[in-house]
């Protein structure tokens, strides 16, 4: 496998094009108590546009990310596009950050310093990894597969052949929310043997059998209003997600109102999305999808999953790595302790008292201090 450096080099005619496409928007009227209430609030979005048009300026946050060192290597056939940072300071710990939907690897590019310089950040030096921060399959400027197959079970055997074939890293550790919480979790059940530990802030689970405890009920109680209330599209881009590409490959609008509609229903924002993400985090975010067209083949990973089995595919192998999770209030899935108990190696449960569903932007002190928690536990276990 080899590793061929790589820059994010989006051509000037496509900024050109977005500009042009954002000057000729067609909103909707909003609907009747409109805003939030039908999802995507027109004005909001409306707003944002106009920002992405005539102020954003994408060079500047593109020549940001070309700073970090960073390939592609094809991997099951499909090039994927990864960050590699090594470590400074006494034997690194190599850590695979994976991101979810609707994210980017762009969630954790302010955590790169602080993992992998702990000392100039204000850390232990002892608390030092080699970072690895891949793009999933299909998502941003890596490769689309072409050929059916890709779910998460496909998408974390290619990570971990990423991992140990091609950086040649015996064992490493994996962290995740979302895509990349089930990603994370399918390689401590499928590829433990390689797994120093998994770190996850989104789990999913089932209740142990017998009795339901109140906690249960609450969980279950909580889950059902959030499959009835905010699933859709997960549904959509499970059973058709080209239906609604097509016009979203078309429109930045639609992406963007697709997309920060998610970000502000996630996280623990209350209601205000900008008390917790820029403008430009947002807009870079949107990049990842809109400049290299990867909206349908991001979507697809649900098709996928959905078509071989279903989501979580991990419930069924017990998760045998050592296992975190960090429980933030605002996550939108939310397994009581005894659900996962019993369906992996759980050795470390952090209740946050703040957060959402995107840990790595909303609150990164907190996720960087339980990952450096966790990691530093199994670092003196191995020692030992």
């Amino acid at each position: 496998m080899q590793l061929r450096p790589y820059r994010i080099d989006v051509p000037q005619a496509t900024l050109d094009d977005l500009r042009r496409r954002l000057e000729a928007t067609r909103f909707p009227d909003p609907l009747p108590d409109g805003g939030w209430a039908h999802g995507a609030d027109v004005a909001y979005v409306r707003e944002l546009c106009e920002h992405w048009r005539a102020r954003y300026d994408w060079r500047a946050h593109e020549a940001a990310l070309n700073q970090i060192p960073q390939y592609l290597c094809e991997v099951d056939g499909v090039d994927l596009h990864f960050w590699h940072v090594r470590g400074k300071g006494p034997d690194p710990l190599p850590l695979l950050l994976i991101h979810g939907w609707p994210g980017s690897m762009m969630e954790f590019h302010h955590l790169i310093g602080p993992l992998t310089d702990p000392a100039a950040h204000g850390g232990d030096p002892a608390d030092v990894f080699d970072v690895v921060i891949p793009a999933l399959p299909g998502y941003g400027f890596g490769g689309k597969p072409r050929e059916p197959g890709w779910d998460i079970r496909r998408v974390a055997a290619a990570f971990d052949r990423l991992m140990v074939e091609a950086l040649g890293y015996r064992r490493y550790g994996a962290q995740g929310g979302d895509w990349g919480a089930m990603v994370s979790a399918r390689l401590g059940a499928a590829h433990a043997e390689h797994l120093i530990g998994v770190h996850l802030n989104m789990v999913l689970g089932t209740p142990p059998p017998g009795e339901l405890t109140e906690e249960s009920k609450r969980a279950m109680a909580r889950m059902a209003a959030f499959q009835s209330e905010e699933t859709a599209y997960s549904q959509l881009q499970g059973s058709k997600p080209m239906s609604l590409a097509i016009a979203q490959a078309d429109s930045p609008a639609g992406i963007l109102a697709w997309i920060v509609e998610k970000f502000r229903t996630w996280s623990d924002c209350g209601g205000d999305v900008e008390r917790v993400f820029s403008r430009d985090q947002l807009l870079t975010n949107a990049m990842f999808y809109w400049a290299p067209n990867s909206i349908a083949s991001a979507a697809n990973l649900y098709y996928e999953t959905v078509r071989n089995g279903g989501i979580p595919p991990y419930l069924f192998d017990r998760i045998e790595a050592p296992t975190a999770v960090a429980d933030f209030p605002r996550e939108i899935y939310r397994a009581p302790r005894a659900w996962i108990e019993r369906s992996a190696n759980l050795v470390r449960w952090t209740e946050m008292p703040r957060g959402g569903h995107f840990a790595a932007l909303e609150t990164p002190e907190l996720l960087l201090e339980d990952v450096r928690g966790f990691f530093r536990s199994l670092r003196a276990s191995q020692a030992a």
